[in-house]
């Protein structure tokens, strides 16, 4: 009898341990669904102190690395447990996401159908941590399609009752380019729970990307979720990023909501660092990022935003040696599918001030153009690298890039016309600056400015005036320039135009009336040029030297102007 007592009382313990492990793997899980990623890594690490096969605790201390952007302690615990238990699912998608991470989508997709196939296609957990893997907004490696796919198949699974997968097809669909979808999900996952903030907080996230226009939805989003659950930390760091470039005092509020809610970890500390950057403290926020990563502990990696964060910094105080040195240290220490396009705009604008690396830098903002989805930010990373251009002086590359903004902007205007054109025009490149002011007439075929500086580009192919090319153009622009004189600079274009028929008409025409009568018009505009008086007095007491040239069809001359010279 006294065995049977002890047998059961051991029973009973035994039961009374497991599930208190099974409340610290909740408690883990929590911290995570918070982003409170040292407090998950805490509570993970004291679950498998005592029990160090507890798959789900392990493949969740993984995660929590990852939060923590401590991708090889990630690597490290999910392959050291894979060769204790090679069949366990959940370690072996953890695997498939560090490979993930490290662009081997080949060896992860093979690891993720392993877990699947382990697991007979019947566990939530691992179909939720595959889903996880592949939608993670941040990862640019994951395939959305996939993880739809899976997902999906986990919400199948009888008695499925969890929001937290909703939430990752939600986040799916959203990297799918699919907001009205990931919506949905979102929704669905608040019918489960209502409270779920982080639906709530992700349906803002969709609308954000979609721009300015959609603020007042978003920030309802934002508001909402907030109301469900103060404590829901992410919400806050958004927001402290939203204004981080825009409002200072309002985003140091927001870092102050967040920090209250989150772990004073290594992205707590890198996020006061970058608050001292915003505020203009250069030197300050270096001295606070090497503070934090004297901090890390032994055997950890430090947060590698730090890097970035420095290069920034030396960046803004015009040492670009140390800039460069610490944008190549965060390249190295940070993984591919956390480095963002504004990174690699930032690196390749900064590596065009060392010569030779003009394709790298190429290659960074074209990365940087493809991987964001605002138009506004490509147009922001083309323009940063065709002024950048421009301050080398190096005017025909600085049009290519002003060149492409019209690729990618909808709705581009005469300004981003003129950008291009005149940087063509300054690098004597004439004929690419033609094609850009034909484009400029199109659009705004009553603005004399684009017929002005075809004018001008044509002129300068044909200098000396025989072909007459820029004739057709510089006619144009005394059109619109009589008919309206109060157009912007009018009278500066006019007398260029005047000019250049004065010395067209008595050169080539041989047309001496005309060449004074323009002369005249000319010198009404600028009375004291002593150059025009001088030329106006030579050709009132000079004839013409020999016949004027016979008529020519719209494809004579240099073969440059194709088109009939437009007519008012």
């Amino acid at each position: 009898m006294k065995k049977m007592k002890s047998g059961l009382l051991f029973l009973a313990t035994l039961l009374f341990m497991n599930a208190g492990f099974a409340q610290k793997v909740k408690d883990g899980k929590d911290f995570m669904y918070y982003e409170r990623y040292e407090s998950a890594k805490n509570a993970f690490e004291k679950v498998l102190a005592a029990e160090p096969a507890n798959e789900e605790a392990i493949y969740w201390l993984g995660q929590a690395y990852i939060g923590l952007e401590n991708v090889p302690a990630a690597k490290k615990l999910y392959l050291e447990k894979l060769q204790q238990n090679p069949n366990s699912p959940l370690v072996m998608v953890g695997v498939g996401h560090v490979e993930l991470m490290e662009n081997k989508k080949e060896d992860a997709r093979n690891h993720f159908e392993t877990a699947i196939s382990l697991s007979k296609g019947k566990s939530i957990d691992v179909l939720n941590a595959v889903g996880y893997a592949n939608s993670n907004i941040s990862s640019v490696n994951g395939d959305a399609a996939y993880a739809i796919q899976k997902l999906k198949l986990a919400t199948e699974i009888k008695k499925f009752n969890d929001p937290e997968v909703y939430a990752n097809l939600g986040d799916a669909y959203r990297k799918f380019a699919d907001g009205g979808n990931a919506i949905l999900s979102y929704q669905a996952a608040l019918a489960i729970n209502p409270k779920y903030a982080r639906a709530i907080y992700r349906s803002g996230r969709v609308y954000q990307t979609q721009g300015r226009t959609q603020e007042p939805i978003y920030m309802k989003y934002y508001n909402d979720a907030i109301a469900a659950d103060a404590k829901y930390g992410p919400v806050y760091e958004t927001l402290f990023n939203y204004y981080f470039e825009t409002d200072v005092t309002k985003s140091a509020e927001y870092l102050d909501k967040w920090l209250n809610n989150s772990d004073d970890d290594p992205k707590a500390c890198y996020s006061r660092a970058s608050m001292k950057y915003a505020q203009g403290l250069f030197n300050e926020a270096i001295l606070k990022a090497d503070e934090c990563i004297s901090t890390t502990e032994a055997g950890e990696t430090a947060y590698p935003s730090l890097y970035g964060l420095k290069a920034l910094a030396f960046n803004k105080l015009g040492d670009s040696v140390k800039a460069r040195s610490f944008y190549d240290e965060y390249f190295k220490r940070q993984t591919v599918d956390k480095i963002g396009p504004g990174d690699y705009a930032s690196y390749a604008t900064l590596l065009l001030k060392f010569p030779g690396n003009e394709d790298k830098a190429a290659g960074l903002i074209e990365k940087a153009v493809s991987l964001d989805t605002l138009e506004a930010n490509k147009i922001s990373y083309l323009s940063a690298i065709a002024n950048a251009y421009l301050d080398k002086k190096n005017y025909f590359e600085a049009g290519n890039w002003f060149n492409k903004i019209m690729g990618v902007k909808k709705n581009f205007n005469n300004v981003d016309l003129f950008n291009a054109g005149y940087a063509y025009y300054n690098g004597s490149k004439y004929d690419s600056s033609i094609k850009v002011f034909n484009r400029y007439i199109e659009k705004y075929p009553e603005d004399l400015f684009g017929y002005y500086m075809l004018g001008n580009s044509y002129s300068s192919i044909d200098t000396t005036g025989t072909l007459g090319l820029a004739a057709p153009y510089y006619q144009k622009v005394i059109d619109i320039g009589e008919a309206d004189p109060t157009k912007p600079q009018a009278n500066t274009r006019l007398l260029v135009a005047y000019k250049y028929f004065m010395g067209y008409s008595f050169n080539v025409l041989k047309d001496q009336t005309a060449s004074i009568s323009y002369a005249d018009k000319a010198l009404a505009l600028d009375p004291t040029d002593a150059n025009l008086i001088q030329s106006r007095d030579f050709i009132s007491k000079n004839k013409p030297s020999g016949p004027p040239p016979a008529p020519k069809s719209p494809t004579d001359g240099a073969g440059v102007n194709k088109k009939p010279a437009p007519k008012k």
